[in-house]
């Protein structure tokens, strides 16, 4: 669990950190991530580094085994934190599937922007998250994730995604030790 070393073109990536979201049972208080994420942000604005923010506002089609979400969400359900924006120089990207690379902009946005890196923070670790990751290291791009700035609505879930998947498509370490390595 150490990241080694952040690309010169390295942009952060937020995954789902929206009012709708945020406000779910996790495994983890929420209200940290928010926190460190908003660190990380703040760290990476002021490298110039971007900022990306990934919100979802719909679900992909198909028939599953899991309960159906019920009635209309609130109107802010998919509306950014607060602390975390976006401020001016940031990039919001909506997505309708659990990644924020299949049917968006998102790499269209990165590769603009020459960037070689991600790091990742954000809710549910091992859907949005995890969806993101395993694409981000299909698309080639370095991925770090910061374990204090991820949760899950399981906690067992987020225990998996951190010990058995992000070790394979990752490095992993905390969101200060990550703004660290910005210099």
């Amino acid at each position: 669990m150490t990241a080694t070393v952040l690309d010169p073109r390295t942009a952060l990536v937020v995954v789902d950190l929206q009012k709708g979201i945020v406000a779910l049972p996790t495994a983890h208080p929420a209200e940290d991530v928010v926190a460190n994420s908003a660190a990380l942000a703040d760290a990476f604005r002021a490298k110039g580094l971007p900022v990306l923010l990934v919100r979802v506002t719909g679900g992909a089609p198909g028939r599953t085994e899991g309960a159906a979400r019920s009635g209309e969400p609130a109107a802010d359900w998919a509306d950014i934190v607060p602390e975390l924006g976006p401020r001016d120089g940031d990039v919001v990207v909506t997505k309708q599937q659990w990644g924020a690379f299949h049917g968006t902009p998102l790499d269209l946005e990165l590769r603009r922007r020459g960037i070689t890196q991600v790091v990742l923070t954000g809710i549910a670790t091992s859907i949005g998250v995890e969806s993101t990751a395993r694409a981000a290291h299909v698309h080639g791009y370095h991925v770090t994730i910061a374990t204090d700035a991820v949760t899950d609505m399981d906690a067992g879930a987020h225990r998996n995604s951190l010990e058995k998947i992000f070790p394979r498509l990752a490095e992993t370490d905390t969101s200060a030790a990550i703004a660290a390595l910005l210099g």
